[in-house]
């Protein structure tokens, strides 16, 4: 059986923005249209249960297995237990710090729309990661993945923190979904979390700066997406990989960043510790987003719901309440 049936390309009319109800967000038809692995997946469960945790995290995080393969191994992990997440020593990567390129120069503005433009870009959202400029870095480490949903269940149970993501329906933890990265939450919530792990361990967490992020994610290199600088809809899980949820963490091995980072590109959007404010000599950009929250915390990344060019290592967003496309989750940094 083909297993890109029910994959397609979207088909965007126009701004993504204003009134557009969220399956006009994702170039979804008017009638139902099957995800992309629907109907593969039974048969490659019943090949893969009984397997053993270390040979199911070997299949996962190896680029040679199938995704459809590799999407199955880490949602039987989800259930069984997952030995990769371990909520009170999340697996980090240190890297260096220096003087180091992040932004866009003005010049490359149009290549991104001529690019983008047919999935709906508006030009100012561009405009918002001018120009290109150098930052220095402190040494830091940053997570491998994204916080999951047992990971955030942990702080939930030890604090009693009254924030539950949106997308746990009915207030239940989702434990098909454990190793999933947590989302919808908000900016505070992230915080909150990153608090309670520094108190619990004594290592000083927090969320990443916008320059740490973009660094992390595109390299000395400055590419345009983690792995290089043409998309590849097999190498992150966006509207084009066509699977519409979030998928266990690490699973797109082809897409991890230069360092080694995964889901960078892709699953669900990532808070930053900045709140948006137009870069030194840029241009405050006063968008949809400024309008709906007033001051706003960046996210980075895209995820599952959003199309290709959020996936982009330089590109700056944040959360539209008013829209459950906006996945908003996090992953941790700290100070070496």
């Amino acid at each position: 059986m083909n297993s890109k049936q029910g994959w397609h390309w979207p088909k965007i009319e126009g701004v993504l923005c204003g009134n557009m109800t969220d399956r006009e967000r994702l170039g979804l038809p008017d009638c139902f249209l099957p995800s992309r692995f629907e109907d593969l997946i039974p048969g490659i469960y019943r090949d893969l249960l009984g397997r053993d945790a270390q040979e199911l995290v070997a299949m996962l995080e190896n680029r040679e297995v199938h995704l459809s393969e590799r999407l199955v191994a880490g949602n039987i992990l989800a259930l069984t237990g997952d030995p990769r997440i371990v909520p009170l020593q999340p697996a980090m990567i240190a890297i260096k710090g220096g003087d180091v390129s992040i932004g866009l120069d003005e010049s490359e503005i149009d290549s991104v729309m001529n690019r983008f433009r047919h999935i709906g870009l508006d030009e100012k959202w561009i405009l918002k990661e001018c120009p290109r400029h150098v930052v220095t870095l402190r040494d830091f480490s940053i997570g491998k993945y994204p916080v999951t949903n047992a990971e955030y269940r942990e702080f939930l149970l030890d604090t009693q923190y009254p924030e539950l993501p949106t997308s746990w329906e009915f207030r239940r933890y989702p434990v098909e979904k454990s190793n999933h990265p947590v989302f919808t939450l908000s900016a505070a919530a992230a915080d909150a979390y990153a608090v309670w792990l520094s108190q619990k361990t004594g290592r000083a967490y927090r969320l990443p700066s916008e320059a740490e992020w973009e660094y992390a994610a595109a390299g000395p290199d400055g590419l345009e997406f983690p792995w290089g600088n043409s998309f590849e809809p097999d190498f992150a899980n966006t509207v084009e990989t066509g699977i519409f949820s979030t998928t266990p963490v690490g699973i797109f091995a082809e897409g991890n960043s230069p360092f080694g980072l995964a889901d960078m590109a892709g699953n669900v959007e990532e808070y930053v510790q900045d709140v948006y404010g137009a870069y030194q000599s840029g241009q405050f950009i006063s968008d949809h987003l400024v309008q709906l929250n007033g001051d706003y915390r960046v996210a980075r990344g895209g995820c599952f719901s959003r199309l290709r060019d959020l996936a982009r290592t330089r590109r700056r967003h944040g959360r539209n309440p008013a829209s459950q496309t906006y996945a908003m989750g996090f992953r941790l940094a700290c100070e070496i």
